[in-house]
């Protein structure tokens, strides 16, 4: 930021001040523009009906930020600054107001539109008192004395109008086009009739430039953490438009065979990924996939479920260890599921296939995974998020009789903002 150098003793002169107020606008600007960046923003004017309900709309205190020059005109004794750009803001402290008029033909209906700009004037004209020389104690009023009165002070305010659509059948009438060097703010719609204006007849003109959130809702890179054990949905919080996501398919169930031992069920899939472009309020759907269920009879075992966020990315369900009737010497074990639509994508580890002549079942897949059982005992279920159920072991002799295996277990997701 630059400053001014003054002496003791030496003439002020009225550029000191100027050049102050200068170097302090462009400070504040540069400011602003490391935060908000050069794009026009505007924050507060919110548009709401008046209370009691009229046909009249309130527009309250806000600001608007505009990249501009320096100035587009002498400021005082400066000269115009049209070279350099810098973005400024224009303040409204005091809300203003805006009466709408009605179709006059039955069945008719009218869109406004509220637009705004950034606006800088010179005002506050005064007769100055100016030193003169030849009589210092009785000073000339005005340059000269003129007795010319001269602006005090350049202010910068949000320029509102309000600009009406032409009248047509309602549902076919148009809001009007946002005139250049403006902005869209609010479209207001008011039919035949109509004695007051509700808070449905006011929306937010797509694309409007308003600042959603401040600097306390925004969060350093991923800090909180929501874990979803079973499906539901996640709402995109307010300054939060990335988020991490990670996504665990349902762990396979193992297989139960009738005389032999049963394959280890496979893990689900995992897709990890970091999804941007969100909109703060928007709800996603997020799906936990089941694990496979155990079987209360001989057969393969169930594939675990899908899970995942949106359509964004998935982990789908382990596949179901090998089981049944038929004869074999072993049951394979069921394949992992895989990971979509991540930056990393991994496939589930695969089950182990049963060991006959030990009369073993495979184990499951993953971490967490079901052990498989030795002898006649049904095979452990999964513990850990996705992992493969047990497959069930078999009893020795002539006649063996199988056993059944473990579940597998429930997917997870993991989202990070």
């Amino acid at each position: 930021m630059d400053r001014n150098i003054v002496y003791p003793g030496s003439i002020p002169l009225d550029t000191d001040i100027l050049n102050l107020n200068r170097n302090a606008m462009t400070a504040v600007g540069a400011l602003t523009a490391a935060v908000l960046g050069s794009n026009v923003v505007v924050d507060g004017l919110a548009c709401t009906p008046t209370s009691p309900a009229s046909l009249t709309v309130n527009v309250g205190p806000g600001s608007i930020t505009y990249f501009t020059s320096v100035d587009a005109n002498a400021y005082g004794s400066l000269p115009a600054d049209t070279s350099d750009q810098l973005v400024q803001t224009g303040i409204n402290l005091q809300p203003a107001s805006f009466t709408l008029a009605t179709p006059s033909v039955l069945g008719q209906s009218i869109n406004y539109l509220l637009e705004a700009a950034f606006s800088e004037t010179d005002t506050d004209a005064v007769v100055l008192p100016y030193v003169n020389a030849a009589n210092p104690s009785q000073p000339y009023s005005g340059p000269g004395n003129s007795g010319t009165p001269q602006n005090t002070q350049r202010i910068q305010r949000v320029q509102l109008q309000l600009k009406a659509g032409a009248a047509a059948n309602a549902g076919s009438q148009q809001t009007p086009a946002v005139d250049a060097g403006w902005v869209g703010l609010y479209a207001i719609t008011v039919n035949y009739g109509q004695a007051a204006i509700h808070g449905g007849s006011i929306s937010i003109w797509p694309g409007a430039p308003l600042l959603n959130y401040k600097l306390p809702a925004l969060r350093p890179g991923f800090s909180t953490v929501q874990v979803f054990n079973a499906s539901g949905i996640f709402v995109v919080p307010n300054g939060v438009t990335a988020v991490r996501v990670t996504a665990i398919g349902g762990g396979g169930g193992a297989g139960y065979h009738s005389t032999l031992p049963g394959g280890g069920g496979g893990a689900g899939g995992m897709a990890i990924g970091v999804i941007d472009g969100l909109t703060p309020g928007l709800a996603i759907t997020v799906t936990v996939g089941a694990g496979g269920a155990g079987l209360p009879s001989p057969a393969n075992g169930n594939d675990g479920a899908t899970s995942s966020f949106g359509a964004f990315l998935s982990g789908s369900g382990g596949g179901g260890g090998g089981g049944g009737t038929a004869a074999a010497f072993a049951l394979a074990g069921g394949a992992g599921g895989i990971g979509n639509g991540g930056q990393y994508n991994f496939g589930g580890s695969m089950g182990s296939d049963s060991i006959a002549v030990a009369c073993r079942g495979g184990d499951g897949g993953g971490p967490g995974q079901g052990k498989g059982s030795s002898g006649p005992q049904e095979g452990f279920s999964a513990v850990g998020y996705g992992g493969g159920g047990g497959g069930g072991g078999t009893s020795v002799g002539n006649t063996p009789v199988g056993y059944a295996g473990g579940a597998g277990a429930v997917g997870i997701v993991i989202v990070e903002y």
